[in-house]
């Protein structure tokens, strides 16, 4: 509730504070805050303005008379794949029983006008997902996030809508069946409390819980500009994988994804196969010990990098050239050889690995 307090400000504060309870308890919580990187006089002032606690008892009161669960980032039960990021809320408002600790999360997101198509792909590509269990994850927005989350109740999995305002509202308002709907195995997400204003920055901001919440993100259809871009490029920094379906260069609403695909900032894919595939999410079937008098006619170099994968199993090609004394030139032209004849897959992230 103090003003001008944003996630890394607060954690710096519980840093060097020693803990939550100092920073509105220690009378001589002044000196310490003068020695807080970011924290000037304007923020000290709103540090020590104790008119915050009745916010912040109301607030309680509200998060008890309506059952949500609030997360905060120091507890047991937030997160992981949030903690990991730098810039993560510090507290979550959570309204349903959704897991936010699920094996397998995915985020959809896309364009708010989308084409029949990009929503035919949307619902192919979550009915696919169900083979994995996947829980959804999304921003209920108009578009393509809507026919996400309306496909997994469908098809019966949890999903979760991260919202850029409190749980005391939702917009748009013609989302509401859906969203009561999703609370009954799923869950509405938001970092702010009740009562906050909607505001612009609310929804970038709000897009890096989906990305953060999820292993990987997939923009089905996408303008040159918008959310589902922004998002794509947080979980590429979270060091996520980013999922893109491609479209005809002339349509506007695929051109989003295709520079996604084409700066190699996002995979593609065409269904669910494709990321089930790359996210080694499909089921393992029992292989034969590969002989290795497979490997009888091998080339010398050809044979040095599969004796590092065998050894090592995924490898980065970075640490493949590395390990053998080889130009990423000559190692990647290698490999594309290996992988041709079935000996090396690819993996996302530049791996390689044994078939």
């Amino acid at each position: 509730m103090l003003k001008g307090i944003g996630p890394v400000n607060a954690r710096n504060l519980v840093a060097y504070c020693g803990g939550v309870d100092p920073i509105f308890a220690d009378r001589k919580l002044k000196q310490t805050l003068e020695k807080v990187p970011g924290i000037g006089p304007k923020l000290i002032a709103s540090i020590t303005d104790r008119t915050v606690l009745p916010m912040a008892e109301k607030q309680l009161a509200y998060v008890r008379k309506h059952k949500l669960r609030m997360v905060f980032y120091l507890d047991d039960a937030f997160p992981k794949r949030m903690r990991e990021a730098q810039d993560s809320p510090v507290l979550l408002y959570v309204k349903g029983p959704a897991d936010l600790e699920s094996e397998r999360m995915v985020a959809i997101v896309g364009t708010r006008t989308p084409t029949e198509q990009g929503k035919r792909l949307c619902v192919e590509l979550v009915e696919g997902l169900k083979e994995c269990n996947a829980t959804i994850v999304s921003g209920l927005a108009y578009g393509i996030d809507i026919v996400a989350h309306r496909t997994a109740l469908k098809q019966d999995l949890p999903t979760i809508g991260c919202v850029a305002h409190g749980l005391d509202k939702l917009y748009p308002g013609e989302h509401a069946g859906t969203a009561k709907e999703m609370l009954e195995h799923g869950a509405l997400v938001s970092e702010l409390p009740s009562e906050s204003p909607f505001a612009p920055g609310n929804f970038p901001a709000r897009n890096r819980i989906i990305a953060g919440l999820s292993d990987c993100t997939i923009v089905v259809e996408s303008g040159p500009k918008g959310g589902s871009l922004i998002t794509a490029d947080i979980a590429s920094s979270y060091d996520r994988e980013v999922f893109a379906y491609p479209g005809r260069p002339t349509d506007p609403r695929s051109e989003g994804c295709n520079k996604l695909i084409q700066q190699n900032k996002a995979a593609l894919v065409t269904n669910s196969k494709d990321v089930l595939t790359l996210m080694e999410w499909l089921p393992k079937s029992k292989k034969k010990p590969v002989q290795a008098t497979l490997f009888v006619d091998l080339l010398p170099d050809e044979q040095t990098l599969v004796d590092i994968l065998k050894a090592k199993g995924k490898v980065a090609i970075d640490d493949l050239c590395v390990q053998s004394k080889m130009a990423q030139g000559k190692a990647a032209g290698i490999l594309l050889n290996l992988e041709f004849n079935g000996v090396v897959r690819a993996l996302p992230g530049k791996m390689y690995a044994l078939n």
